[in-house]
């Protein structure tokens, strides 16, 4: 549970804590949003909880932080990942309602063990495979590219396990909402609302997080005001300085 050589300890959420690798995938600004806006897109504690693609568990640790009573599910196909997350869940006294099976999110006999689940979660890699230049860094490759599928993937599979009211939250970079309307729809599913995160005053939005459920696929999202991360000067917002706090960030 200690790190080893080439990891670190790092804050999460109150006093969990989660492994990284120094020279690989660290949790970021999308986890934290995606988590956030999941959480306040239930209409109160989910009882089962998935994230897909869950990586070195993030997104997974920080819900079931937020949710102290639900079951949280993770499906991670790379290994050096899966040890990560399971050590973290392990470290922080959780392995009795947090599980990170080894996987492909497409697998769908897997997923039909797993499910159902009332709140599903994915940040799914932004980039097409041959699009840019790709790291060969442990984890990178696949954290960032879409080799086991990206946004229409993710909605796939959670279509798949969805409960009837269920919802999905994933991330998509920003100036990809016809795509993110278009997987939702061929998953069955509607997007209801989208919140773009812009990093600092004056900038463009970065990514947007969006949330999916059985509905109308035709019926038009809620586009919510953007999150503005940081102001012009460069100090974080009050807003997200609300949201930290929600999910029991440091200051």
């Amino acid at each position: 549970m200690v790190p080893g050589a080439g990891e670190d300890l790092c804050y999460l959420s109150g006093d969990w804590r989660i492994l990284q690798r120094l020279d690989g995938h660290r949790w970021s600004l999308d986890d934290l949003v995606t988590a956030w806006f999941a959480a306040e897109q239930v209409a109160g504690p989910p009882a089962r909880v998935l994230d897909l693609g869950c990586g070195i568990g993030s997104v997974l640790l920080m819900l079931a932080w937020r949710f102290p009573d639900a079951v949280a599910t993770g499906v991670e196909a790379q290994a050096v990942s899966v040890d990560l997350a399971r050590r973290s869940i392990a470290w922080n006294g959780a392995e009795h309602r947090c599980r990170v099976h080894p996987g492909d999110l497409r697998d769908g006999a897997l997923l039909d063990t797993l499910g159902p689940f009332e709140l599903v979660t994915g940040t799914p890699p932004y980039l097409a495979p041959g699009s840019a230049r790709e790291s060969h860094r442990v984890q990178k490759g696949p954290c960032n590219f879409e080799h086991r599928g990206g946004i229409e993937a993710y909605s796939a599979a959670a279509a798949r396990v969805l409960t009837p009211d269920g919802v999905l939250v994933a991330c998509e970079q920003a100036a990809q909402d016809d795509r993110v309307r278009a997987a939702a729809r061929g998953a069955g599913l509607g997007v209801t609302h989208t919140l773009p995160v812009v990093p600092r005053a004056g900038k463009p939005p970065l990514f947007a997080v969006h949330a999916m459920r059985h509905t109308d696929a035709a019926a038009q999202a809620i586009v919510l005001p953007p999150l503005m991360v940081r102001d012009a000067r460069g100090a974080r917002t009050a807003d997200f300085r609300r949201l930290r706090a929600a999910m029991g960030l440091p200051p």
